[in-house]
């Protein structure tokens, strides 16, 4: 074992040693770093040996460091270096200065590849967008895990490409995490086929389809663009408006994404980008939960009928009051009109739009029934409006006393249901019709005999796992309001 890992070493010698006799360049070529190195690092670790003129990052852990003079690189070649406590490979580079094609191969492009490196938090195009947008316009950006976290944005020019990379390269999203290593992507142009928070094209309005209407809509393609025309200027979908808002006020930055302080931004946002959404935000303030019958799985089980849930917050010195994360401004407008002053576990539930763009994850607590008062839920299962062919098939109806449910056992019952709710502690429902079973499970319908008892039964009942005798894997019970009632 010894012998092995002498052999090793010299080979690794034997290999360093070769390169450094390459002939001498002010670039030297830096291998082994880490993943999250950035290129301040970089500069910090190794100006030691003389003025360092540029930096370049580069994949598979490698780099790029141009010195000033010659002498300066071949004391840096001849020295054993750690940087970020990594012993890291040094040789000279075959190019005698950094430029675009010399560092990754490719010329300088109007795509380029965004590689998050120590991804804690989610990344969603809305906030690519919002980094990138100060710059010039973005056209479309698509998000991939191919090789961790990655993003392709396009830019309307060369020149856009090459000062987003410039400012951007090694910046951090937020604080200690979600890094930037950014590099001329290979294609010209990108495909994107819906638009959500993997993949968005901003040249286009969103939810807009010209080949399947045939008959223009008599107020416009949502609410929200009803009311924008009525009560301000119309506009398609671009970066939440709070967040851009929170670019202006630098009060209000340091409050939400203390990290993004260190960019320099313009000191007015483009004229040619898309114009701000109609709604106010993604983030919704709920009041009025019933602490002993509210957690985080709740709140989600109740809203995600409404569209994608992505963060719940209970607050500490404020009990019965959450903040929800949706995944998207419509979402949260749903909510409202739905939820603001229903009742739950005869309590009055106020819905409306928080003034904070984002949830900040802080410090989490235990709420009484001992779970935690943070949950993220951005790669949930349970979202029911992650594709089109999921939104399809889920549609919003308001709030009513009967409950469709489905993904149930295909051999379940009515008596089942009762026990059931009667281990819940829910109240007795007035009817129930179960549907023939259909792709291995089935679905029916349920009828309380007011919409607060129903509301109840969609909070505690949904996503309940039901178990069947000859099943090993449970089956997850998905529940939402149906138009089959009439509304109270």
């Amino acid at each position: 074992m010894e012998s092995e890992e002498n052999s090793r070493t010299t080979l690794s010698k034997d290999s360093a040693e070769g390169h450094r006799r390459a002939d001498p360049s002010p670039v030297v070529h830096v291998r082994g770093l880490l993943d999250s190195i950035t290129e301040e690092e970089l500069v910090e670790a190794l100006q030691g040996f003389g003025a360092v003129s540029n930096v370049r990052l580069l994949p598979r852990n490698q780099a790029l460091v141009e010195f000033e003079s010659l002498s300066a690189a071949e004391d840096c070649v001849e020295s054993e270096v750690t940087i970020s406590g990594q012993l890291v490979f040094l040789s000279f580079s075959t190019s005698s200065q950094i430029n675009e094609r010399a560092e990754s191969g490719r010329e300088p492009n109007h795509v380029l590849l965004f590689t998050v490196l120590n991804p804690l938090y989610p990344v969603t195009t809305d906030m690519l967008y919002l980094i990138c947008c100060p710059y010039g316009e973005v056209l479309r950006i698509v998000i991939f895990r191919r090789n961790g976290l990655q993003a392709m944005v396009e830019f309307d020019c060369v020149e856009t490409a090459q000062a987003v990379r410039a400012v951007l390269q090694g910046a951090e999203l937020f604080s200690g995490c979600c890094s930037l290593r950014i590099e001329f992507a290979k294609p010209s142009k990108l495909s994107v086929l819906k638009n959500d928070s993997e993949t968005r094209d901003y040249t286009v309005p969103p939810f807009y389809k010209a080949e399947a209407q045939t008959r223009p809509a008599l107020l416009g393609h949502h609410p929200s663009a009803f009311h924008a025309a009525v009560y301000g200027r119309p506009g398609h979908y671009s970066a939440p408006r709070p967040l851009l808002e929170s670019m202006r006020d630098p009060e209000s930055l340091e409050a939400g994404i203390p990290s993004l302080l260190s960019l320099p931004m313009p000191h007015r946002l483009p004229s040619h980008g898309p114009p701000p959404p109609p709604a106010l935000g993604r983030v919704l303030m709920l009041h009025g939960l019933e602490p002993s019958q509210f957690n985080c799985e709740r709140v989600f089980n109740l809203l995600c009928v409404f569209g994608n849930v992505e963060l719940v917050k209970f607050l500490r010195n404020k009990p019965g009051v959450a903040m929800v994360q949706m995944g998207d401004e419509y979402a949260v407008e749903r909510a409202v009109m739905h939820l603001n002053n229903s009742v739950i576990f005869d309590s009055k539930i106020g819905a409306c739009v928080s003034k904070q763009p984002e949830i900040i994850p802080g410090r989490s607590f235990e709420l009484e029934d001992g779970s935690s008062s943070y949950k993220d839920f951005y790669m949930s299962k349970n979202n029911r409006f992650t594709s089109q062919e999921k939104t399809a098939k889920n549609r919003f109806q308001h709030p009513s006393r009967t409950l469709h449910f489905f993904s149930a056992p295909p051999e379940v019952t009515a008596d089942n249901f009762e026990e059931v709710c009667d281990s819940l502690k829910l109240p007795s429902f007035c009817s129930c019709k179960i549907f023939p079973p259909k792709n291995k499970s089935s679905s029916g319908l349920i009828e309380w005999d007011s919409i607060p008892k129903a509301m109840e039964a969609l909070v505690v009942l949904n996503h309940h796992l039901m178990r069947q005798a000859d099943q090993k894997v449970p089956y997850t019970l998905r529940l939402c309001f149906s138009n089959a009632g009439d509304r109270e």
